[in-house]
Order: C-alpha cells, then sequence, then structure tokens
C-alpha cells in the first residue's frame, strides 16, 4: 500500500520568508532579474547572451514574483508539507565501502549516495556525479535545507574518484566541501563559465575541462567519452550572479554503456529529444523526480514525476532511475510525494517498473546490457 500524504497546517509566519533559506531565496531573486540578461550574442548559440546564458525553450511569459512566493507561504495558501520524523518512509540504508573498492571491472555499477549524488563504476573508472555529503544544502552551515537521510557513505570511505560532473552551481549540487574532501585527485567535468571558480578554490587548472552544450572530451585512451548536454535550469550561487555560468546535462559514454545524467532540469520538447536523436539510446538515465510544486513556480526549473518519464522517452532511455528526492526539502512536496506521483504517472503513461524505477538511498543497480 501506497504511504499517504501528510501535510503541516500550521500557518509558520517566520518560516514564510526564511524556511527555504538562501536557495529559494536566491530563485526568488534570480528570476526577478532575469530580463537583465537576454541580448543575444552575434555568431554565438542562442543559448549564449550578453553577461550569461538563457534558457532558449523557456516561455517569455514566465516570470515567478518574490512578493506572490513570500504571500503563499505567508497565508498558508500551499501548506508546506512537513518533514520531521519521516525519516522512515525513504527507503535507505549503507553503503558497505568494500563492494565500491572491489567493483568488478566488467560490469557496470551505479550507487545512489543520495539528492543528485551517484557514483558510477565500470571498466575500473569511478565517477561522481554532483557530490554533496555536507548536512546543509546552503552557503552557510548554521541553516538552510537540512539533510533527512544522511549520505549512504561518508566521503572519506568512497573508492579514489577518477572523474567528477557538475551539472549547475546551486549549493544542492555544486558543494564545497564535498568538492576539497574528495579521495583521490579527481578530474572535474563543469558547465561553461564555471572553471573559475574550482581555480578559486585551489583546484589546479588542469584537473578542470569546462565544456559548452555539446562539446564533449576523451579520456582514458578513448575508453571514456564525457559530453556536456542541454538542460532547462538556471545558475547562481548568490542574487548577484544569475545565469553567469551554465548548466548542463551529461552524456557519460564510458566502453560500450552509455549513462545520462540530468542534474536538474525543467522540461521542453525540444531540447531531450535533440539528445536522444543525436545521441541516443542511452543504457542508463538518472532523472530528477522531486523538488516540483507548487507547479506555478517550479515547471521551467524541476520536472515532476510525469515530465521525468516524457524525458526518458525523449532520450530514448532503456532504464532510468529517479533521483533528486528525499534528501533535502527545497519544495512544498512531502518526502514521499515524488514516488506516490511517480507511480501514478507511470499507471497513466503505461510504463513499468523496469523502464523507470527508484533505488533506496545506498543501493546498488548493477546494469545488465541488452541487445539493442
Amino acid at each position: 500500500m501506497q504511504p499517504k500524504r501528510t501535510y503541516s497546517m500550521q500557518t509558520k509566519w517566520l518560516g514564510g520568508i526564511f524556511l527555504t533559506s538562501s536557495f529559494v531565496l536566491t530563485i526568488c531573486i534570480s528570476f526577478l532579474s532575469s530580463n537583465s540578461q537576454s541580448k543575444p550574442i552575434p555568431g554565438m548559440p542562442e543559448h549564449h547572451v550578453e553577461g550569461g546564458f538563457k534558457n532558449p525553450y523557456q516561455p517569455p511569459e514566465y516570470k515567478p514574483s518574490l512578493g506572490r512566493y513570500i504571500w503563499m507561504r505567508l497565508t498558508n495558501e500551499l501548506p508546506y508539507a512537513d518533514w520531521e520524523g519521516k525519516e522512515a518512509l525513504v527507503p535507505n540504508k549503507k553503503l558497505d565501502p568494500s563492494t565500491l573498492v572491489t567493483a568488478a571491472p566488467n560490469t557496470a555499477q551505479v550507487s545512489w549516495i543520495g539528492h543528485s549524488t551517484f557514483l558510477i563504476q565500470y571498466l575500473g573508472v569511478n565517477i561522481l556525479t554532483d557530490p554533496i555529503f555536507s548536512e546543509r544544502s546552503s552557503p552557510v552551515s548554521w541553516a538552510g535545507p537540512k539533510r533527512i537521510i544522511p549520505p549512504a557513505i561518508s566521503i572519506q570511505s568512497l573508492p579514489s574518484i577518477d572523474y567528477v560532473v557538475i551539472s549547475h552551481s546551486h549549493y544542492d549540487h555544486l558543494d564545497i566541501n564535498s568538492v576539497n574532501q574528495l579521495p583521490g585527485n579527481p578530474h572535474f567535468f563543469v558547465p561553461l563559465g564555471l572553471k573559475e571558480w574550482f581555480l578559486e578554490i585551489g583546484i589546479s587548472t588542469e584537473r578542470v575541462t569546462e565544456l559548452d552544450w555539446w562539446d564533449g572530451e576523451v579520456k582514458e585512451n578513448g575508453k571514456l567519452w564525457v559530453q556536456a548536454t542541454p538542460s532547462q535550469h538556471f545558475s547562481g550561487r548568490t542574487p548577484f550572479n544569475f545565469n553567469e555560468t551554465l548548466w548542463a546535462s551529461w552524456m557519460i559514454t564510458l566502453g560500450d554503456t552509455k549513462f545520462w545524467f540530468a542534474g536538474d532540469t525543467g522540461y521542453n520538447p525540444h531540447q531531450f529529444k535533440q539528445i536522444g536523436n543525436q545521441l541516443g539510446p542511452v543504457d542508463l538515465a538518472l532523472i530528477p523526480i522531486g523538488a516540483y510544486s507548487p507547479r506555478w513556480f517550479m515547471k521551467q526549473q524541476h520536472v515532476n514525476p510525469e515530465e521525468a518519464i516524457k524525458i526518458a522517452k525523449d532520450i530514448k532511455a532503456k532504464k532510468s532511475v529517479g533521483m533528486h528526492w528525499g534528501t533535502f526539502q527545497l519544495t512544498a512536496e512531502d518526502v514521499i510525494d515524488p514516488l506516490i506521483d511517480l507511480e501514478n504517472a507511470k499507471r497513466k503513461i503505461n510504463i513499468n517498473d523496469e523502464d523507470f524505477t527508484t533505488m533506496a538511498i545506498g543501493e546498488t543497480l548493477y546494469l545488465q546490457k541488452s541487445n539493442p
């Protein structure tokens, strides 16, 4: 039986402004300033604009209001779910470090550490996505969205990391403490404009590759191909650097296997079909299914489960796993809502569990290759 949705009906006046902390406040302020960076640059791709980047397929009339959002929170018009004490609703377990260190080199395995952090292991290569091991998704350690489920493994217990892909600059995807503590000497793949951040924190230039959409780089003597692909999102770590750096999804081709990591994204009927037509099919897609409510506010930046399934179909994914849920409360839906809504969407669109599934935090998926 599916768990029930439960929402707190208590109006939290101070929380109406501050509960979602710097993450959502940055979203609000950033959207208000979005019109300042819309002038195209002659001869450049359409997502390049003066001062940064834009989403080519985001409706021009989309303009969330900070005042509207604050009013919604103050009046409890849309109650935010209360996640307190609901850790048991999120399937989770600890990862055994020995199963990662001794990963079979000829069997692809993918372990979910939490939120959007996965460890991909294949052919002796260890790749990490958007690593965040900190207790909070925030620029400070004493405030901001707090994780309800700890990482499935400590950062110190990870095997040596060879490569890291970063989807964008938001705090729940680019965490300075995690970047600084990763074991090994990993090479970072980042969207255009983000390399400077890594250089500023002391990462050497030869360890960072900065890519525009559709650009890629070969590593491991041709065994690994990492390519930045489009997504529909935004960037900024303060209200003052909105969209100065690009955001991206990532196609990771390791030997005979293609992994696609979506990062954060909204849906449009153009970019993902283009990815599927040019680069598909994909053996395993990692696609967000959480942080989507209220839709009037989040729709253009975060997909809901039904849209996540559309993305999986567009990119021609053989198998997809839902991520970006059950770790940090960033939006209004309950901790278990993404699972409920995914199951409803799968029934509606007639998708089976083998095609689109979820994992427990701490679970490892062993990818069985099927004939094309």
